[in-house]
């Protein structure tokens, strides 16, 4: 399925600094009960100049592992594997859902790198569009039973994109700010688990930790 895929991939972003794939080979050869959806990949692009969407995918596809996982095997900020900012709270995530990394879906919303969504160069939501015929061909060919966003952003815009408006579940963080995650239905089997964000939230304390609501969501959905 994988070189299928990478049709979907717009040719205006292959020289971007940036990747699409954060998990290999295996996680695109059947069915998964999720697929990973971040905002756009992290880091000062100047600083990964050399690491190209089109660069990076031809890793994915001819060099490493095809259980490679970005969150478990990439060593970020110089952290060992798996250690650095978020990736402790994805792959907690995925261990309570009962899976192994290299066999989850994951990827970002744009696939152009900016340090902060803030930071962007261009209109994202611009480049959102011309990303979304991946994901939906992803959806298409793996048909997950939950699209789990990390943060509103992508959130909202999946949401949009497949129609899932009404709200049917929620995980309110048991704490004085009270950030709450949400689970969103389109009425016709697809769901959105839209989440707080992991780079700021920390799902591995049971205070904040919103795996529960993607648990029962796949529960429900089976």
């Amino acid at each position: 399925m994988i070189d299928e895929l990478i049709k979907f991939i717009p040719p205006i972003l292959q020289s971007r600094s940036g990747k699409v794939f954060y998990s290999g080979r295996n996680a695109y050869t059947r069915r998964s009960p999720v697929y990973i959806l971040g905002v756009n990949p992290g880091g000062a692009p100047d600083e990964h100049a050399t690491e190209t969407v089109q660069s990076h995918t031809e890793l994915v596809l001819r060099s490493l592992s095809a259980d490679w996982s970005a969150y478990r095997d990439e060593s970020w900020k110089g952290k060992a594997p798996g250690k650095a900012g978020m990736q402790p709270r994805i792959l907690h995530l995925i261990d309570v859902l009962g899976l192994t990394p290299g066999i989850v879906p994951a990827s970002n919303l744009v696939f152009a790198r900016s340090s902060r969504e803030s930071t962007f160069d261009g209109d994202i939501l611009q480049m959102a569009r011309e990303c979304w015929p991946f994901h939906s061909k992803v959806i298409e060919l793996l048909r997950p039973r939950i699209i789990v966003c990390l943060g509103s952003t992508a959130g909202n815009y999946v949401c949009g994109k497949i129609g899932a408006t009404k709200q049917i579940d929620q995980f309110v963080e048991k704490n004085k700010r009270q950030w709450t995650s949400r689970l969103y239905s389109n009425g016709l089997g697809a769901s959105v688990a839209v989440l707080t964000h992991p780079s700021i939230a920390n799902w591995c304390s049971e205070a904040t930790d919103p795996s529960g609501l993607v648990v029962r969501a796949i529960q429900n959905a089976a």
